[in-house]
């Protein structure tokens, strides 16, 4: 889905129904950032949000995420387009949850591997110091590539306010986690907590 063109769609629509984003923020609950970072395309209205949105802005929910007024004739056109959208980006996603798992699967073993080969195996020293030096390459390269591909599979959920978002990588990296959950701080509310992890949108 185009979040720049859906943005622009929403502050346009926002505006002329005579609406601050402040008057729309308080008639969803949400604060003014919330709405800016959807009008500068950085993010798109939480699942539980758009029909609500789609109410204060009378619209349909067809008509956001398409970015525009859906002409009646087109509007079963429109809604298969979206639903398939959708469909490949879950999917998209869930592709990149398994990759990351694999990758800190090979990473384990492979680490696992170097280290023993370097600490049984009867060798000179300065081979002993490389395959060191190269495990933790491995294992450097194997958590980095393992969180650029989970970080960018769907978005955390905030715990306090429910917000949607994608973390910056040195936030993710730092927050410690659970198998579905990551501390962090939410960048609508302030707040930090145990954010779940969801891949697919419903």
């Amino acid at each position: 889905m185009d979040q720049i063109k859906i943005g622009r769609f929403i502050a346009e629509t926002r505006k002329s129904n005579n609406m601050t984003q402040r008057q729309l923020a308080d008639a969803l609950s949400i604060s003014d950032k919330t709405v800016s970072k959807w009008e500068c395309g950085k993010g798109l209205p939480e699942v539980s949000l758009m029909m609500p949105l789609c109410a204060a802005l009378q619209i349909t929910v067809n008509d956001l995420l398409t970015g525009q007024k859906v002409a009646e004739k087109e509007y079963q056109k429109k809604a298969e387009e979206n639903m398939m959208n959708l469909i490949k980006e879950n999917e998209e996603n869930k592709k990149k949850m398994a990759l990351s798992i694999i990758c800190g699967i090979i990473t384990i073993i492979a680490v696992c591997s170097l280290t023993v080969i370097a600490s049984y195996i009867e060798m000179p020293v300065f081979m002993r110091i490389l395959l060191i030096v190269f495990a933790i390459a491995t294992a450097v390269a194997g958590v980095g590539a393992a969180s650029i591909l989970d970080v960018s599979a769907g978005c955390f959920v905030c715990p306090h306010c429910k917000a949607a978002f994608v973390p910056a990588m040195s936030e993710y990296v730092k927050g410690y986690h659970t198998l579905t959950k990551r501390r962090l701080t939410c960048p609508e509310c302030g707040k930090t907590g145990m954010c779940r992890h969801r891949v697919i949108k419903k």
